[in-house]
């Protein structure tokens, strides 16, 4: 997010209510965790420049995350003159995101934000501090309806949408997981292997029923053999080329080696991830999307100790990330370079 910071600058980071302290683990010293269920930090001091330094996408329980520096407005009948005076320190910003903490009394503040957008936009038009040329946008978070924290962070390293919230629409699908697969395509992977995906490609879908992630790969147009002694929903066996075989997900094996494997099975994670691991040594697929369920207590330590087991795995490029469509588990992509 480049080196150059005030000096009472702080870097947010928002993440999944009762998270925080994930967040803070992830974040190291110097770090002021809310109480638990608000849904962001705030780090401080050289912490603060260390981790902006950090690729986003190295984070695995930051949602979003920004340099920035609080703000108070004395009078809330005139919010939009005194957030244009801070804005005007950043200078020119490719965008706006108006935010606040995915909370419940976050939430609260989402009809404020929406009614500012158009109003902040247009001043900041105004102002001439919209540019395309911008590497840099600009957020202001609400943490009520005074005060808060406005800052920027980098747009080509940075989170895909504010907040971390991506707006999908999956009309017909057979279980609620199947915004997880669809959320972690888009995350991890770029638009040219997405584009590709689906070319003659095979897949399996490890603990597949009902069928959401099944649904999601037969729809993109890969071949899919949905492994699980549950019934698929009737969508995820029309979606295309399923098979659904009744068989156990931690002992089946693949005839011949596949393209994708996808396992959202509920599981203890280590063991879910001793069968993501058998797969690629054993070089059953190339790339796998999973999910790792996260125990009650040590959930950083956990998810710590089992990324680095898999990545002993020679010639593998792992990247984890606790998406918004997650709950108490994590999601982990993993490929194994040519030749690994």
């Amino acid at each position: 997010m480049g080196a150059d910071r005030a000096p009472d600058e702080s870097l947010l980071l928002l993440c999944r209510p009762g998270f925080e302290a994930e967040c803070v683990a992830e974040a190291g010293s110097g770090t002021a965790a809310p109480a638990s269920g608000t849904g962001w930090i705030c780090v401080e001091g050289d912490a603060a420049a260390r981790l902006a330094q950090r690729p986003f996408r190295s984070l695995v329980f930051a949602r979003d995350r920004f340099l920035g520096q609080r703000f108070s407005i004395a009078d809330p009948s005139d919010r939009v003159g005194p957030l244009l005076a801070r804005a005007a320190a950043f200078g020119p910003v490719s965008g706006l995101w108006l935010q606040h903490a995915d909370s419940t009394e976050g939430r609260s503040l989402a009809r404020l934000c929406q009614r500012l957008q158009g109003r902040m936009e247009g001043g900041l038009r105004a102002a001439g501090l919209l540019s395309v040329a911008s590497s840099r946008r600009l957020h202001m978070m609400f943490l009520d309806g005074a005060s808060g924290f406005i800052g920027v962070s980098d747009a080509s390293d940075g989170a895909l949408w504010s907040m971390g919230v991506p707006r999908l629409r999956l009309a017909g699908a057979p279980s609620r997981s199947a915004a997880k697969l669809e959320e972690a395509l888009i995350w991890f992977l770029g638009e040219d292997m997405r584009a590709a995906l689906g070319s003659g490609m095979s897949a399996v879908d490890l603990g597949a029923a009902p069928g959401g992630w099944t649904w999601v790969l037969a729809r993109r147009g890969l071949r899919v053999t949905a492994v699980d002694h549950g019934k698929l929903a009737q969508a995820a066996e029309d979606a295309g080329a399923v098979r659904h075989l009744s068989a156990d997900a931690f002992t089946f094996r693949p005839a011949r080696p596949v393209d994708w494997m996808v396992c959202d099975v509920v599981d203890k994670p280590a063991r879910t991830a001793e069968l993501v691991h058998r797969w690629l040594s054993q070089g059953w697929c190339r790339r796998t999307i999973f999910n790792l369920k996260l125990p009650m207590k040590q959930r950083y330590l956990e998810v710590e100790r089992l990324l680095a087991r898999l990545r002993k795995v020679p010639g593998l490029r792992l990247e984890a990330r606790q998406l918004y469509h997650d709950r108490e588990e994590i999601t982990v992509f993993a490929e194994r370079e040519r030749g690994g």
